[in-house]
Order: structure tokens, then C-alpha cells, then sequence
């Protein structure tokens, strides 16, 4: 009798579970327009762009002491919701990018110009999955408002050369970590 019931009440769900369409909610970072889940994975040639790089800019900082970490180890974006990491992420890129672009204007020019055509395309892709309301920072929720604030303001307390050694040795922890998080979206954990 009880495996009797267990078959009406097993064919009753099922019937429940098919019998219409589940709602779905679309999170900004899925929005029409957002195009980011193809850059989970960059070619190796474009990490062989970055490597080179990241070497070529390490070798010019080697002098370098900074006693302020602009984006702390400890910053996760696992530690925000799906819809605030583009976000952070996109202001972390665009912090990236000016500064990037301030160093390619030296001798390193030549060696940025793929690194920074690339985080430029990414930006530009990323853009189209931050909310407009997410613009405008301070009304920004918790987490997302402390790390929004810190990345607009530390560069102006700190020196250019600590920004530059800062940003370098963040790139590699920005395209593997962050990046591939954003584009995974709920998938990220």
C-alpha cells in the first residue's frame, strides 16, 4: 500500500513540476546586450600578450614599495551578489585600464598595446552588463559601496609609482579570478 502511494504522490509532483512554464529571473549580468560568458577563457595567445606584459612592467617596478594594497587579497567577488560583480569588476577595469594607458604612454607602449586592446574590448563588453542605477556608487548596497569607494579613492592618496606596481601585480588575479567569476555569473561560487 505505502509504494501505492508513494507512485500517486511521485506522478502527482511530476505532473505539478510540468504542468506550466518556471519562471526565470534574468540578473543584470545576463541582460540582452551583455556579452561577457565568452571571456571565461582567454586564448593563450592573449595570455602570452599579458605574460609579456606583466614581465616587461615588473622588471620597471622592481624598486617599488607600497605600503597600501589597492585591491586587497582578500576581496572576492564570491563575496558579492551576481548582480554587483560586474560592477566592482567594471570599476576594477577601469581603474586598470587608466593606468595602463598612463604607462603604455612610456617605453612600455609597444608591449601594452595588446594587453590594453583587449581589456579595452572587455570593458567595453562589461559596460553593457552593469545596471544604470549602479552608476551613481553611494546609494550602492554594503560590500559593493566599501570596495567602489576604496577604488576611487586610494589612487588619489597614493603615489603613481605605488598605482602602477599596484595594478601590475593585480592583472593576472583580475583576468583569471575576476573575470572568469563575472563571466560564470550564478555559477561562480
Amino acid at each position: 500500500m505505502a509504494a501505492a502511494w508513494f507512485l500517486v504522490l511521485m506522478a502527482w509532483g511530476l505532473g505539478l513540476a510540468g504542468g506550466g512554464p518556471v519562471p526565470t529571473f534574468n540578473p543584470p549580468s545576463m541582460e540582452k546586450g551583455c556579452d561577457i560568458g565568452k571571456f571565461k577563457y582567454l586564448p593563450p595567445t592573449e595570455w602570452k600578450a599579458f605574460k609579456t606584459a606583466k614581465d616587461a612592467l615588473e622588471n620597471s617596478l622592481k624598486n617599488q614599495s607600497c605600503s597600501s594594497c589597492l585591491f586587497p587579497r582578500h576581496w572576492k567577488l564570491t563575496q558579492l551578489q551576481v548582480w554587483e560583480r560586474p560592477v566592482a569588476m567594471e570599476a576594477e577595469l577601469a581603474l586598470t585600464l587608466k593606468v595602463l594607458e598612463t604607462m603604455a604612454a612610456s617605453s612600455l607602449g609597444d608591449i601594452l598595446d595588446q594587453p590594453l586592446h583587449t581589456l579595452r574590448h572587455i570593458h567595453a563588453k562589461l559596460q553593457a552588463c552593469v545596471p544604470a542605477q549602479s552608476t551613481a556608487g553611494p546609494r550602492a548596497p554594503g560590500q559593493l559601496q566599501r570596495w567602489l569607494h576604496q577604488l576611487q579613492e586610494t589612487p588619489n592618496k597614493v603615489s603613481q609609482d605605488c598605482l602602477e606596481a599596484t595594478v601590475t601585480f593585480n592583472l593576472f588575479r583580475l583576468l583569471m579570478r575576476d573575470l572568469n567569476c563575472v563571466a560564470r555569473g550564478y555559477l561562480c561560487v
